[in-house]
Formats: C-alpha cells, sequence, structure tokens
C-alpha cells in the first residue's frame, strides 16, 4: 500500500475529489484506511497527470509539488475572462486575431525565465483566504508578481483563425491561464484557455495514468497492483544509492554517514530494492532528507 497511483483526472473533478475517489475505491476493497494525497493541484477544468500517493509515498508529495510539469493547452482569442478560461465571465474584447507567425515570433519572450502575475481565481492565500474566494465575493484581488521558469513553448499542429494549441515545460508555481493571457496581450489582443491537458508531471506521463473508470474497478475486485507503482517511480529523476547492512542501519536511525565516495547532491537510499530514505550528499557525508518506513523484503 505504499506507492503512486497515476490518474488521468477527467474534466470537472477537482484534486481533492480525486483523492477522495481512491480512498473510497481502497476502502470498498477491504484495504482499509490508507494515507493519501495528491502531488499538485489540477483545476477542474483541466485534464490529464495527476501522482496521487499512497502510504509512505505521501512523504514525496513536496517533490511533486515542486517538480516540472508539462502542459498542452488552447488559447481562443478575441475575449479575455475574469477567471482567464472558459469559466468565467468576459471582462475585455478584441477584434484582432493573430497570424501563425505573430504568435511563433512572440513566444521567444515567454520562454526562459520570466515574470507572471497568478490568476485572481487561484488557491492562492491572501491574508488567509483563498483568492479564488475573495474573488468571487466581488473583492479586488491583487496578486504580487512571481518569477517562474519556462523551458520549452511550442506550437502544435492544431490552430485555427480564432485560436491557438501549445504545449509548454514549466518550473513550479507557472499558471498556464496567466501565461496564455499575458501571450494574447503581447500579440495585441485578449485571449483565455479554452483547453488544458497535464501531459507530464516530474517523473510521470500519460502513458502511466489510469482513467477513472480503471480505478474505479479497483473498488470492485480489481487487483491493486495493476495499477499502483512503486514509491521509488516517484524518485526516478533522482540517482540511486546501495547502502550497505552497517549503513541501512545508521540510515534508518537518522545518523550521518561519511566517507561516501559519491558526487554532491540528493540520492535516494536502497537497502536491496527497498527504499530506505532520501539524502543529501555533501563531501562525502550524507544526511537524511526524508526516511521512509518500509518493511525488509524478507519480512
Amino acid at each position: 500500500m505504499h506507492g503512486w497511483i497515476i490518474l488521468d483526472k477527467p474534466l470537472g473533478l477537482g484534486s481533492t475529489q480525486a483523492v477522495a475517489a481512491v480512498k473510497r475505491n481502497l476502502r470498498t476493497a477491504g484495504y482499509g484506511k490508507v494515507k493519501v494525497g495528491h502531488g499538485g493541484t489540477l483545476d477542474p477544468l483541466a485534464t490529464g497527470v495527476l501522482p496521487i500517493a499512497l502510504g509512505e509515498a505521501t512523504k514525496l508529495a513536496g517533490r511533486m509539488l515542486d517538480a516540472s510539469k508539462e502542459y498542452a493547452f488552447t488559447i481562443a482569442f478575441g475575449a479575455e475572462t475574469d477567471t482567464l478560461d472558459l469559466e468565467g465571465k468576459v471582462i475585455a474584447e478584441s477584434a484582432h486575431r493573430p497570424t501563425l507567425a505573430e504568435i511563433a515570433a512572440v513566444l521567444p519572450r515567454f520562454t526562459g525565465p520570466i515574470a507572471q502575475v497568478p490568476p485572481a481565481y487561484s488557491a492562492l492565500m491572501i491574508d488567509g483566504q483563498r483568492a479564488y474566494d475573495l474573488a468571487r465575493a466581488g473583492a479586488t484581488v491583487e496578486l504580487k508578481t512571481r518569477d517562474v521558469t519556462v523551458f520549452a513553448l511550442q506550437i502544435l499542429p492544431v490552430h485555427g483563425e480564432e485560436h491557438v494549441t501549445l504545449t509548454a515545460h514549466v518550473s513550479k508555481g507557472t499558471y498556464i491561464r496567466s501565461l496564455a493571457r499575458d501571450i494574447a496581450l503581447a500579440l495585441g489582443t485578449r485571449g483565455h484557455v479554452t483547453y488544458l491537458r497535464r501531459l507530464r508531471a516530474g517523473p510521470f506521463d500519460l502513458a502511466q495514468a489510469i482513467s477513472l473508470d480503471s480505478l474505479n474497478e479497483i473498488g470492485k475486485g480489481a487487483p491493486l497492483k495493476n495499477v499502483l507503482l512503486p514509491l521509488e517511480a516517484g524518485l526516478d529523476d533522482i540517482p540511486a544509492l546501495d547502502l550497505s547492512p552497517a549503513e541501512t542501519g545508521a540510515v534508518r536511525q537518522g545518523r550521518v554517514l561519511t566517507g561516501l565516495p559519491y558526487d554532491d547532491g540528493l540520492y535516494w537510499a536502497k537497502a536491496g530494492p527497498v527504499p530506505v530514505a532520501l539524502i543529501e550528499l555533501c563531501s562525502g557525508q550524507a544526511r537524511v532528507v526524508r526516511g521512509f518506513n518500509l518493511p525488509d523484503v524478507a519480512e
């Protein structure tokens, strides 16, 4: 019961609802109480990769929040909404429709480190309240500019006079709705997102994702092992370090290892195939960042 379920989140389902669906199906299947959490909110109007952690994998949910993400999204030109997507009301319009060449020419301005203002309708906290709650109550929401990174931004061959579809590989904290708004403004028009799909979150992509129907089959008796990825699947982006039995015991006690002949950086330490801890190596010394309470294979 320690690992990941990667859900291809359907339209209209919130991230918290997705976690509740996992809990419900596990409970119905007789697995009892299991700690469950998601690795990064995905708007109800968005679809795609939503990593859901079970058991000890929930200790890695923070890493998933910090991971880069990849999206496909469509910008409809001519109108900006207060939510920057299909859900909101139109607050500004423009008759200008950019050409594909104009769009391609402006994209380099939004690639690399950029500054953006998050949407007023977002889950960010302002004086102890969610920004979207304040916005829905009619309050003026002013959010600070934040620095993010867009690693890649490309046009997909799905476009028309009124819209364009792009893919974006972005750092944590990047709002695709804000990116769409700013691209439209740079093109001398207005725009909002009409389609948003997460293609990848950290090491997980759509190839590993299951549908909500497949998740519901677990509650009907389908084997959990068919959809549960191991805890270490969330660590594929960092190197593994094999520990001796003595080193394993020391790490499990939270002690510092010394004299390790490896490069500085983050590793996941393991005893055989069993993940033991996330460790940070610096000048040959390894300190535990996060320990995992997993049973040995022999147990």
